[in-house]
This record gives structure tokens, C-alpha cells and sequence, in this order.
């Protein structure tokens, strides 16, 4: 009987677990240790990098000032080609930090041996290798478009499920939820599977077979940071678009 009522009491979230974690324990909230970890070690390279490029700021860039230029006018430019001259400025800080969060994941993952470093339990990767991060990520775009279009035309941004026609509205609804399951969902299987892809050849050959597919793994780990960056931008700008229609109208 006592047995029965303190099961009342346990409240699962998940019942199923692939993989070993390193927990830590926060309260009473048990987080994945490995995945803060090294999304702080991401965190700590891109504020030195700011610091770095900012420190000694020329008229004439050089060095990693003028690399850094560089990225800010990349950034700029993806931003602005999703947004539009008019939008874009208030937006870019969050997409690209989106892009640089994700670059420097993902590439951190697949330059940096994390085996090496033991854990008691589970091992160090890149965040975006762990469902959780990129989930997040994916929230947090849903509820920046949905801040766009409410912070643009009121409770009006609502009108759009019923646009052209009411019958849609069911429709509508499942492709807000399905945008952050295919941000997720994508981000997280690619590198996921470019990690075990090489981590299995690095061990069953040596390892200049595998140079290519690292290689090809690093390609393939920027496009998804770009991908990820501009899917943002898009929603963002899907968000907003009527607005500049009726302007322009």
C-alpha cells in the first residue's frame, strides 16, 4: 500500500535513456554535465574572440580584428537577405548568434578529441550532438518569430492562421509545430551521425582513411549552422511579411 501511494507521488518526464550522461544535479533538476560543459567552453572562445577583435580596434583592420569584420559582414549579409533592408537590425544579434553558437559547436566537436578526456560517466561532445541543445535552439526561434509578428501587429498576427480561408487553421497550427521539430530534428541527426560516422572509421582503420570524411564532416557541420540561421531568419521574416505587404499595398 505504501509502496502504491509513494508512486502517486514520482513524476517521470522520460522513462527511456540512450546513453550514458554525466549528470549534474542542480536542485532539483538533474542537466546533462557534459553538454554545459563544453557549451561554456563554446561560449568562453567566442567572447575572447570579441574581446581580442575589440581590444585594439585600427582604422585599418588587421589580424583577428579584421577576421572578425569579416564574420560581422557575413552575418550582416544573411540577415539582411532573409529580413530585408528595413528589418533586419533588430535581428541580427539573434541570428547570429544562432550561427555562431552552432559554427563553433559543431566544429569544436569535430575538430577536439573529446575521448580523451574521461568522465565518469559518458563523454564530451559537441552541445548540438545532444537533443536537448538543439530543441532549445529550436524553441527559441519559435518564440522569436512569434515575438516578431506579435511585437509588429498585436494580437492581429493571429489572423494569419485563418488566412485565406478558416478551414486552414488546423493546418496552420501543426506548422508551428512542426518548424522547431524539423530545426531540431535536423541539426541534431547530421552531426550525430557525422560524429559516429568518424569515430567508427577512426577506429576500425587508420586514420588517414578518415581525413576525407572529417573533411567533409566540418563542410557539412557550417552548412547546418547555416541552414539553422537562415530557416531563423525566414520564420522571422514569415512572421512579419504581411505587414510590409499592407505598406507596400
Amino acid at each position: 500500500m505504501l509502496d502504491g501511494l509513494s508512486s502517486l507521488h514520482t513524476f517521470s518526464l522520460a522513462s527511456i535513456e540512450v546513453g550514458q550522461h554525466w549528470y549534474w544535479h542542480i536542485g532539483n533538476f538533474k542537466v546533462h554535465g557534459q553538454v554545459l560543459f563544453v557549451s561554456w567552453i563554446v561560449f568562453a572562445l567566442l567572447i575572447i574572440a570579441s574581446l581580442a577583435a575589440t581590444s585594439n580596434i585600427k582604422r585599418i583592420p588587421t589580424g583577428i580584428q579584421n577576421f572578425m569584420e569579416y564574420v560581422l559582414e557575413f552575418l550582416r549579409d544573411l540577415a539582411r537577405n532573409q529580413l530585408g533592408e528595413k528589418d533586419y537590425r533588430p535581428w541580427l544579434p539573434f541570428i547570429g548568434t544562432l550561427f555562431l553558437f552552432i559554427f563553433v559547436s559543431n566544429w569544436l566537436g569535430a575538430l577536439f578529441p573529446w575521448k580523451i578526456i574521461e568522465l565518469p560517466e559518458g563523454e564530451l561532445a559537441a552541445p548540438t550532438n545532444d537533443i536537448n541543445t538543439t530543441v532549445a535552439l529550436a524553441l527559441l526561434t519559435s518564440l522569436a518569430y512569434f515575438y516578431a509578428g506579435l511585437s509588429k501587429k498585436g494580437l492581429g498576427y493571429f489572423a494569419h492562421y485563418i488566412e485565406p480561408i478558416p478551414v486552414l487553421l488546423p493546418i496552420k497550427i501543426l506548422e508551428d509545430f512542426t518548424k522547431p521539430l524539423s530545426l531540431s530534428f535536423r541539426l541534431f541527426g547530421n552531426i550525430l551521425a557525422d560524429e559516429l560516422v568518424v569515430g567508427v572509421l577512426v577506429l576500425l582503420v587508420p586514420l588517414i582513411v578518415p581525413l576525407p570524411l572529417m573533411a567533409l564532416g566540418l563542410f557539412t557541420s557550417a552548412i547546418q549552422a547555416l541552414v539553422f540561421a537562415t530557416l531563423a531568419g525566414a520564420y522571422i521574416h514569415e512572421a512579419i511579411e504581411s505587414e510590409h505587404e499592407e505598406e507596400h499595398g
